[in-house]
């Protein structure tokens, strides 16, 4: 089993021999940090009013939402809501595809592991660029539909999917969504945004060799691999775009 603690230390292996990688979760708050860090980077908003979509339980918000004016999370999972962590956001239950919310209210949206679970990915994605307002940005984090670790998961929807899921990686079942994978290319995921009037601001493909590091065995092929892996094929997308 790989639990998320065993998975870290592989990563802090992977990162003390890889000066300079980070992790996707790492390259996205650095995405996010410069547009909410007030007088502190150039790209900062005095005054931001920050929409998460799909915030969960908390994740970014818990750092960072302390320093904006406004910090909204929305998803439709209500017993997320409800534990959610963070003191500084404010709740909506609401789907990505229909935000509740006046045009042009948040100076920043950002979503984490919300886009590969999206039915009707260019409603989303007009939502989100109908809430933000001129010169806003849109910062995510979400898989690459072609990296072949994400392509096997594609493979195993449903029921099989919660199960490997859960003894795996000790995740449980209630926190396993179902995928879709209908917006996961760099390049699906700019023509979509450009049909809704937002444009590229700044994209990374991140790689990752701990999610088969089952053993140090399987660790160090991981690693060897990653080496070998295509920019385009890395295994996760962070992107910032802006309208």
């Amino acid at each position: 089993m790989l639990n998320l603690d065993r998975q870290n230390a592989y990563r802090a292996l992977y990162q003390a021999a890889h000066p300079g990688w980070q992790t996707s979760g790492q390259v996205y708050e650095s995405f996010v940090r410069r547009h909410v860090t007030a007088g502190r980077h150039p790209y900062a908003t005095l005054s931001c009013r920050w929409l998460d979509v799909g915030c969960g339980r908390g994740g970014i918000v818990e750092l960072l939402g302390g320093e904006v004016t406004l910090c909204v999370g929305a998803d439709l999972d209500l017993a997320s809501l409800r534990e959610h962590r963070s003191s500084h956001t404010r709740r909506v239950a609401a789907p990505v595809d229909a935000l509740p919310f006046a045009d042009e209210s948040f100076d920043l949206v950002t979503c984490s592991w919300v886009m590969e679970h999206l039915a009707d990915p260019r409603r989303a994605f007009a939502q989100i660029a109908r809430v933000l307002v001129s010169g806003g940005h849109w910062v995510f984090l979400t898989p690459n539909a072609r990296n072949p670790l994400t392509f096997a998961n594609r493979m195993m929807r449903g029921p099989l999917q919660a199960r490997l899921v859960r003894r795996l990686y000790a995740r449980a079942e209630a926190d396993t969504f179902p995928v879709r994978y209908r917006a996961n290319t760099p390049a699906h995921i700019e023509q979509l945004a450009r049909e809704v009037g937002l444009r590229p601001f700044q994209i990374q493909l991140v790689g990752d060799p701990t999610y088969l590091a089952f053993s140090d065995t399987l660790f160090a092929l991981s690693s060897l691999l990653e080496r070998i892996t295509p920019q385009n094929l890395r295994v996760h997308i962070v992107g910032d775009y802006t309208k």
